[in-house]
């Protein structure tokens, strides 16, 4: 799950571009700008369960958005992941080994 914060608010045509570049399922909805609240922009919001990795469907997202002329993505965000139960902390300690 993530989320794109556009540099403005996208018309319905350069949201079906978007759907048809690879953002099909991505909901679209009005916010203000994350630094300017007076500036309105598209927020687009992702729960991607099919790409390989968080990495790639962010990728093909940003791709997609490269479609749009004069359009870009100043907002990335990512919720923190909450790591599985059972996982082990990095040990603080460096390993040493004998030689």
């Amino acid at each position: 799950m993530f989320s794109l914060v556009l540099s403005r608010e996208i018309t319905d045509d350069e949201s079906a571009v978007l759907r048809e570049a690879g953002c099909a399922e991505a909901v679209f909805a009005t916010d203000s700008l994350p630094t300017n609240a007076d500036v309105t922009v598209t927020k687009m919001d992702f729960d991607d369960t099919v790409s390989p990795s968080l990495a790639e469907a962010i990728e093909a997202a940003l791709e997609a958005v490269k479609k749009v002329p004069d359009l870009t993505v100043p907002g990335l965000t990512v919720p923190a992941v909450k790591k599985p139960e059972g996982e082990d902390e990095p040990s603080a300690e460096p390993e040493t080994s004998a030689a």
